[in-house]
């Protein structure tokens, strides 16, 4: 059995699931509305507030989906009451970043600034012009726009110059040396 598959997922105090016999699952809670329907063979049921989620079969691509299901229903959960954040630094002579309206404005030594759409349910800020804090409910959305905008200058191992996640450690590489 899948050791996180079998593990089930704590529902805290303000927010509700509930489970459709089709497999529809919605999560409601304080930050917003998440659903999500679950796979033909996946079944989860609501009991002493705890979401347990089973699989129907023993095939291999069932055994694939059953841990994900669950890991998926818990970040519904954890999205609705605490909510994602994504952080990313911008380094570089001259980089910077602003909101503009629903448009994120990166400054990245193009010749044109760069501007991203920032979907709904996404907040967008931005500190000290260099600093971009990402947050919202739903963490793939959150992780696809921070992968994105990471995208469009990634960091160099040279001079470090780029976006980059904060935390993340970018090997340094040596230059040219002269003989």
């Amino acid at each position: 059995m899948s050791r996180i598959g079998k593990q089930a997922v704590d529902i805290p105090g303000g927010v509700k699931v509930n489970i459709g016999n089709d497999g529809a699952v919605a999560v409601e809670g304080p930050k917003g509305k998440l659903s999500w329907q679950l796979p033909r063979e996946i079944t989860a049921s609501v009991a002493d507030n705890r979401v347990s989620v089973v699989r129907g079969a023993e095939t291999r691509s069932v055994k694939a989906l059953h841990g994900l299901s669950r890991s998926l229903v818990n970040n519904m959960i954890q999205g609705v009451s605490v909510g994602f954040t994504k952080d990313l630094i911008i380094e570089g002579v001259g980089f910077k970043a602003a909101v503009q309206g629903n448009n994120l404005s990166l400054a990245l030594g193009f010749s044109h600034p760069v501007l991203h759409p920032i979907p709904e349910g996404i907040k967008v800020t931005v500190a000290e012009n260099t600093k971009i804090s990402i947050s919202g409910i739903d963490k793939h959305l959150v992780g696809q726009i921070a992968a994105d905008i990471r995208r469009y200058y990634p960091p160099e191992p040279y001079k470090g110059k780029g976006v980059r996640y904060a935390g993340e450690i970018i090997r340094r590489k040596e230059g040219k040396t002269v003989q």
